[in-house]
């Protein structure tokens, strides 16, 4: 049975970690952004990838398998979220699908790794 305690500190969490390389990409692809995006999807998409590795960190910190496993729920919307911006942002121009192949890639790695992370702690509360 899995236990509070038995989660590593977030840092250590692969998911976390695999989170925050997320942020730093969709970082660096912003800023290539047209201006008038400031306050439109660069926004969004920094705020939504941010979101992630945030909730993870939350999550794991709180002392209860109840709440990490709503963290979890939380940073998988958020990483949906991204999704749509990243679907969107291939649509307007302003990436190139091959050039995005690499998000793609982390996006789904990540959706994994939350997805089972969730799987252990149902089987293991149930």
């Amino acid at each position: 049975m899995i236990r509070i305690t038995d989660v590593a500190p977030y840092e250590k969490l692969r998911i976390w970690q695999a989170g925050q390389e997320l942020v730093l990409e969709i970082y660096r692809l912003t800023k290539t952004f047209p201006r008038h995006e400031l306050w439109g999807l660069t926004s969004q998409m920094r705020r939504a990838a941010v979101s992630i590795p945030a909730n993870i960190a939350e999550g794991a910190s709180r002392g209860s398998l109840k709440e990490l496993r709503q963290s979890l729920l939380i940073a998988r919307g958020s990483l949906a979220e991204l999704e749509t911006y990243l679907r969107l942002i291939r649509e307007l121009g302003y990436a190139e699908a091959v050039g995005l192949s690499g998000l793609w890639a982390q996006c789904v790695g990540l959706e994994k790794g939350l997805n089972a992370f969730l799987a252990s702690i149902k089987r293991n509360t149930a």
